[in-house]
Parts: C-alpha cells; sequence; structure tokens
C-alpha cells in the first residue's frame, strides 16, 4: 500500500511539473498545480473500492 502512495505521488509530481511548464504564463502556487494533476490522475484511474474479492469463498 506504501509502494502505491509512493507511486501515485510521483505520478501526480510529474504531471504538476509538465502543467506549470506548459503553462504559458506560470501563475498560482505550487499547490495549485499539486491539486490539478491529483484530479486528472485519479479521473483517469479513480481509486479501487474494496469489497468481496472475485473467485473468494462465499458464506
Amino acid at each position: 500500500m506504501e509502494q502505491e502512495q509512493t507511486a501515485q505521488e510521483e505520478q501526480i509530481r510529474t504531471r504538476a511539473y509538465y502543467l506549470w511548464e506548459q503553462a504559458a504564463d506560470p501563475k498560482g502556487t505550487p499547490d495549485e498545480y499539486w491539486e490539478q494533476a491529483r484530479e486528472e490522475i485519479e479521473k483517469e484511474a479513480p481509486p479501487i473500492e474494496s469489497g468481496p474479492i472475485a473467485g473468494g469463498p462465499v458464506k
């Protein structure tokens, strides 16, 4: 789980950098680019909901 969080943070960091780099006139705070990047990544791959495991025992 910790590795997944680290990987997601790295994706967000990279996306935020590219958003900042692509901005014609970079304005705003780093937090604004981070939030935009986080939202974009979550839309692309929403978090997996926990639930029963496929093929697991049925009670």
